[in-house]
């Protein structure tokens, strides 16, 4: 946590806009822990981790929405245990994602 902090703070710093993203809820089995938090720079660089594969990614894509708008986003990732590794979702679990803009 401290260096997505230390991050966010470098490119408060900068100018960039930024987004967090915070896992607020699970379901099964998941890849990261409740409270987990990736930060996402306006121009994609990302910091620390909501989950892994595809999931990732698609907070990215979120996020800049979130971003654009300025609006907080309420996402829910989930697989099929059967289907999870293919999508890279080794744990089959359910996720809940907040993605907020950091003023």
């Amino acid at each position: 946590m401290r260096q997505v902090l230390e991050e966010i703070e470098g490119w408060k710093k900068q100018g960039s806009g930024v987004a967090l993203a915070t896992v607020v809820k699970v379901w099964g089995s998941a890849p990261r822990p409740l409270g987990s938090k990736m930060a996402i720079r306006d121009d994609g660089e990302m910091v620390g981790s909501v989950s892994g594969g595809c999931v990732e990614a698609a907070v990215c894509q979120e996020a800049k929405g979130v971003l654009v708008s300025g609006e907080p986003r309420l996402l829910r990732y989930g697989v099929a245990d059967e289907e999870a590794w293919s999508l890279g979702l080794s744990c089959g679990g359910e996720i809940e994602v907040f993605i907020e803009k950091v003023t």
